[in-house]
């Protein structure tokens, strides 16, 4: 199963993306995505693995790379909520996302579908 987030106003507003963010500076990239899922989810996680890095595009005046980890919930009964940065928050199947906000998770989840 996949966490996904529904964004509020701003860019992707209304459709679903990964829970995301900016690295602080100074801040190592493991613990910003762990920040990440506390901060929009409510959710503590164990980073894993990266299992996508790309550009992203979606603003032309500000383009960013994105990695994306595996995670693990710290606690598996943990019930993921909405935080500052999101307006729901839900598990869905792989194959079955709702719409996505950018188009590199969308990359993402086709390749983890097709196993490459």
């Amino acid at each position: 199963m996949l966490l996904v987030q529904r964004r509020p106003g701003q860019h992707g507003a209304g459709a679903w993306s990964f829970p995301c963010g900016f690295v602080e500076w100074g801040e190592d990239v493991r613990a910003a995505a762990v920040r990440e899922a506390r901060e929009e989810a409510g959710i503590e996680v164990t980073v894993g693995e990266v299992l996508h890095v790309a550009s992203n595009f979606h603003e032309p005046e500000k383009p960013t790379v994105g990695i994306w980890f595996a995670a693990r919930l710290v606690d598996r009964h943990a019930t993921p909520v909405a935080g500052d940065d999101a307006v729901a928050v839900g598990w869905f199947d792989p194959a079955a996302p709702p719409p996505l906000a950018f188009p590199t998770d969308a990359t993402l989840l086709a390749r983890l579908a097709g196993g490459s």
